[in-house]
């Protein structure tokens, strides 16, 4: 079996989404009849990744950065090869001096309040400050927001020694003592992931130990109760009353063996109190914005649904990172998501043609994201089928 690395499938993409527009007018950047072929709306990785993509093939790109990210409260990205410990501030701006060089490409500040769909097929993206900017395709990289408990000490807390994602925190915090917060169902999952970093695990699951959710898991889950047994994990029911920082991982820390020292105290409503080296925790979330409504993008699970060959989620609308619905939320996720529709929104940035003058739609925009796809995939299956 030969292997196949990702990027190359990623450029055939590419090459089979220019291929479909036909051959680009050398002067398409020249379009005066909108303001940018595409206009980005949120300035994380995933936004910041669909820049650099198209900058790279001289597409006319807006970036709108309103400042607001899901992991502010974060040390540092793990996980990301190259920037591996980069605090994301500096992993940020980093890649916004990396994309300055293009000169196709342009980024401000501000919040984007509405995007609608003008009568030739283009967008029109509105800012609080009055501004508006029209193009040919929208990518959504705007995120979403994890929505906290109200304990007493958890917001302090979060994103610091206290992390969501076990590839992205757990090395860190490898070999101490653990809690895991969230429901019976999702502590236990949480559980199973770290089972290889943490050996002293107690998972708070606030309430949630019933008869009825164990009968579920037994379903969902079947042998989970023996596994739990088999790791050693105590399963702690009491509702926690409030979480106390006793020490900063970012002041105690040892940068040799890349490892934080954090120590939280855990009160319980019966006043007991735990005490626990790191925390991994499930969160429900929400999207950071809804501004895909009005342009035909779908919801579900407060996810934007999209296509994962190609991240389209509307006629001419790509959403990318934690706010699609592939279920991966991490940064080389947003990076690879953003990256696709960059290629993509390059590749069908003229499939889209109209007589500005006369308003005359010459093929509907539905059509072509149909046929779109449907050649996306027919290319996913050849290059499979070819690299096995």
């Amino acid at each position: 079996m030969v292997s196949v690395n990702v990027y190359t499938l990623l450029y055939a993409f590419g090459f089979l989404a220019t291929c479909t527009a036909g051959i680009l007018k050398e002067d398409s950047n020249q379009d005066s009849t909108v303001d940018y072929d595409v206009v980005i709306v949120g300035g994380g990785p995933a936004g910041l990744s669909a820049l650099s993509s198209l900058g790279r093939v001289r597409r006319r790109a807006l970036l709108i950065d309103s400042g607001e990210y899901r992991n502010n409260n974060t040390r540092a990205n793990h996980d990301v090869l190259g920037s591996d410990g980069l605090p994301p501030s500096l992993f940020r701006a980093r890649a916004r001096d990396q994309i300055s060089r293009y000169t196709t490409t342009s980024s401000r500040n501000g919040t984007v309040t509405s995007i609608s769909s003008a009568l030739n097929g283009s967008f029109v993206t509105t800012l609080d400050d009055g501004q508006e900017y029209t193009s040919r395709k929208i990518v959504l990289a705007t995120g979403i927001i994890d929505i906290v408990p109200q304990i007493p000490g958890f917001s302090e807390a979060w994103g610091r020694g206290m992390y969501w994602c076990a590839w992205c925190d757990s090395w860190e915090h490898r070999d101490q003592s653990l809690g895991v917060l969230g429901s019976i169902e999702d502590a236990v999952f949480s559980t199973f992931q770290v089972m290889t970093m943490n050996k002293d695990i107690v998972a708070f699951v606030n309430g949630t130990d019933t008869p009825a959710n164990r009968a579920l898991l037994d379903k969902k889950l079947p042998g989970w109760q023996q596994q739990i047994t088999k790791i050693g994990a105590v399963l702690e029911n009491r509702t926690i009353a409030s979480i106390e920082r006793l020490q900063d991982g970012n002041l105690v820390r040892n940068i040799t063996l890349w490892k934080e020292y954090d120590s939280f105290q855990v009160t319980l409503e019966d006043s007991t109190k735990i005490q626990r080296d790191s925390f991994i925790v499930s969160l429900k979330n929400r999207q950071r914005s809804y501004l895909g409504d009005k342009i035909g993008v779908k919801i579900k699970n407060e996810r934007m649904m999209v296509n994962p060959a190609s991240m389209l989620a509307a006629p001419g609308v790509y959403a990318v990172g934690d706010a699609n619905n592939d279920s991966t939320t991490n940064v080389p996720h947003a990076l690879f998501t953003g990256k696709k529709a960059g290629v993509f929104a390059h590749g069908t940035v003229d499939l889209w043609k109209t007589d500005v003058k006369n308003n005359n739609v010459k093929r509907s925009e539905h059509d072509l994201m149909v046929e779109e796809d449907n050649e996306v995939e027919t290319l996913w299956k050849r290059m499979s089928q070819a690299y096995k």
